[in-house]
């Protein structure tokens, strides 16, 4: 991977400068000042559109501020497509994360100089980019979940976190590119009602589980917030008084931009009917903090402003804080004093990347079941069948908001180029993807009889999950009515299963699918998401034992739909690994390997713990097989329930480690006094005294984990006084 140099910055003299905002010496307030200073009401107007107009009179070419990086450069031609978000999730790996939005912004980087010297300034060309999307993975029938770390606070931080750090980089002059953390908030389906529904989260889950991940990537130095479609408690998010002037501005201290999403505004007086007309509508997002419009509303400003509905310095507040952010990435700054704008087109989708896109899929794959060592399989085997609808399909590879890469590995072309040439392998697509009449007659169950092993791919792609619009064999919008299987693979796997020596179902998709029979079923079980242009090849580095499995289920998977509360709830009672009282199919955090791990507590903490004081642990992981793998340690702080609000456990830290064979790993963790917080009624945080547990463990604390393999976790008490 190419790293970028330094370029050193010497001051331009002043007469030399054609403005003063050009000028890369000066201080970044004095040039957006001089720069506003030059722009008409109207000229300011337009810069508060995604799509700014070129300003000839200043030398200014156009800029579109929409541009997506979800889990590569998006929609905007080749790019290497890296697992989808919730698969880089399931990685659990901050430094890997880190890698992958360091190299999407590489190639974001060399797009857009490209784009540049071929004069053109389109949407997905520039160097702001929607990404990432934070919100909290509540519901499993969510389609665009796929796009977000999950469902726990804690881990979306963490990895939103490297994310952003990655994204917009380390030079202190320039930001690559410029991160947003969206959808400010408690954007979480259903989709079919975004551009209406009113989310009225109690106080309490307010501040524990939907802003926290904005909190801290505010903290970090995100650049922009996006607000989003919906109203919380009946005000539009992008222009909220709570959100956006309370907490954001307000109490958290944020400096950069916010951004509405794409049509957001339109929705207070089209479908919220919070205001008359798109004026009014206009209005009330600026004077809320609402800097950007992602659509056309705000060309209403003008006679917003001859109406009175706002006053010039609040346009001039805005277009300052976009400017700030055009300066920060080196907009008006001469190329050569930019030290990313040198990055070649070479290294979009280079070898490097694609390297980097396999192993981050290869830690993304969890292994759900593994029934007397199914896996890994021999290379030489007499005969495979590869059957199913994802096994060949490009679409189950990338997830939305997806670029295009040079060569995207399916499922069945990586276990072809894995498999001795000698080897008899077979492929059938065997079922439709969503139901559909059966044929009476499925010659690929004849071959599931002869064959060796049959690797059955089932699961989802984003036809049927996704955002509004874009999942278009969704029946709810983008989102699922259910969880489980559609019915046409549920009656696919048992036809496979009553013929089938071996069976083993890799799942697709974004989501949890509720499998507790297809479970039964598999000799082996696997989770593979959606994950990228290597997909195929890092799933067959798994079967075949070029590595162990190691990743992590990022969220809870139910053992059915009618275990989870309403979709349009949005209480957390009920829900996640945190708040649910059903036992799952699989728990949060879980994840099997290629060995049999041992937990051992080796430090055992203080039997009383004072208000203010952490609390340091310690634990030995041992490996008594014969293979190297990676674990994902996991601390867990177990609170006195006190009620069904209160949380049954919450991650508090996490670590990934590698254990070679015959061997034992140490790690010690520093249990912060704040992670013993409670978070009331009320929304505030307090110091509750009563006995604690502390669980490090490979899942999330219950029966569940242990009941199908997982090493057996260790607990420490304390009594917090």
């Amino acid at each position: 991977m190419r790293s970028s140099t330094a370029v050193r910055i010497e001051a331009i003299p002043s007469e030399s400068a054609e403005f003063p905002f050009r000028n890369p010496a000066l201080p970044r307030e004095t040039r957006i000042e001089d720069l506003l200073s030059r722009l008409t009401v109207l000229e300011k107007i337009n810069q508060l559109l995604h799509e700014n107009n070129p300003l000839p009179h200043l030398g200014i070419p156009a800029y579109n501020w929409w541009s997506e990086a979800c889990h590569g450069v998006g929609r905007n031609g080749r790019a290497t497509v890296f697992p989808q978000v919730i698969g880089l999730a399931a990685t659990w790996n901050r430094e890997l994360i880190l890698q992958v939005a360091s190299a999407i912004s590489d190639e974001a980087r060399a797009k857009h100089h490209a784009a540049l010297r071929a004069g053109r300034h389109g949407r997905n060309q520039g160097l702001t980019f929607w990404t990432p999307n934070i919100n909290i993975f509540r519901d499993p029938r969510w389609g665009r979940g796929q796009e977000t770390f999950g469902e726990d606070p804690y881990l979306t931080s963490e990895l939103g976190v490297a994310m952003v750090q990655g994204l917009q980089g380390k030079d202190p002059r320039h930001l690559k590119v410029a991160a947003c953390a969206k959808h400010f908030a408690v954007h979480s389906g259903p989709e079919s009602e975004r551009h209406e529904f009113d989310a009225r989260p109690t106080e309490k889950d307010l501040a524990e589980t939907y802003l926290p991940a904005f909190q801290r990537l505010v903290e970090t130095g995100v650049e922009a917030v996006m607000g989003a479609y919906n109203r919380v408690r009946g005000e539009p998010a992008c222009a909220s008084n709570l959100l956006l002037k309370e907490t954001l501005r307000g109490r958290w201290g944020f400096l950069g931009h916010v951004v509405s999403d794409c049509g957001a505004i339109d929705d207070f007086h089209r479908h919220h009917h919070v205001t008359s007309d798109a004026a009014a509508s206009a209005a009330l997002a600026l004077r809320s903090g609402c800097d950007l419009n992602c659509g056309c509303t705000y060309n209403d400003l003008a006679v917003a402003l001859a109406d009175g509905l706002i006053i010039e310095e609040d346009l001039n507040s805005a277009v300052r804080r976009l400017l700030s952010t055009k300066f920060k990435l080196g907009i008006f700054d001469p190329p050569a004093f930019v030290r990313y704008a040198s990055l070649p087109l070479e290294i979009v989708d280079c070898p490097a990347h694609r390297a980097l896109a396999r192993r981050a899929a290869v830690q993304s794959i969890v292994l759900l079941k593994n029934a007397n060592a199914a896996l890994p399989l021999r290379r030489d085997l007499t005969s495979v069948l590869v059957v199913g609808p994802t096994a060949a399909n490009i679409n189950a590879m990338l997830g939305n908001y997806a670029g295009i890469s040079s060569r995207i590995v399916t499922f069945v072309e990586g276990i072809a180029e894995r498999l001795d040439a000698s080897s008899v392998l077979e492929y059938r697509p065997g079922c439709a993807l969503t139901d559909c009449p059966s044929p009476a007659l499925n010659p690929t169950l004849d071959a599931a009889a002869l064959a060796e092993v049959v690797v059955a791919f089932v699961g989802l792609d984003p036809t049927v999950e996704g955002e509004e619009g874009d999942a278009v064999a969704s029946q709810a919008g983008g989102d699922r009515a259910a969880i489980e299987l559609p019915a046409v693979q549920r009656e696919f796997i048992r036809d496979l299963r009553a013929r089938a020596k071996k069976l083993i179902l890799v799942v697709s998709g974004g989501s949890a699918v509720a499998i507790p029979e297809e479970h039964q079923m598999g000799d082996a079980v696997l989770y593979a998401w959606y994950p990228g242009c290597e997909g195929g090849t890092a799933l067959a580095d798994v079967l075949f034992g070029d590595v162990s499995p190691s990743g992590k289920l990022p969220v809870t998977v139910p053992r059915r739909t009618t275990d989870l509360p309403a979709f349009d709830d949005y209480r957390m009672r009920g829900r996640t690994y945190r708040f649910a009282e059903v036992e799952p199919l699989y728990p949060f955090g879980f994840g099997l390997s290629y060995a049999n791990l041992h937990y051992r507590l080796l430090e055992l903490p203080a039997a009383n713990l004072p208000a203010g004081r952490s609390l340091a642990l310690s634990a030995i992981v041992s490996n008594p097989g014969t293979r190297d793998v990676e674990e994902v340690v996991q601390c867990y702080v177990l609170p006195p329930r006190q009620n069904s609000d209160t949380a049954r456990a919450t991650l508090v830290d996490f670590r990934r480690i590698r254990v070679a064979a015959k061997s034992a790993v140490e790690i010690q963790f520093q249990v912060s006094s704040a992670a013993f917080h409670q978070v009331g009624a009320d929304g505030k945080a307090a110091w509750v005294a009563g006995r604690y547990g502390v669980q490090i463990g490979s899942a999330s604390p219950g029966p569940r984990a242990e009941a199908l393999g997982s090493p057996a976790p260790v607990i420490a008490t304390v009594n917090l006084i």
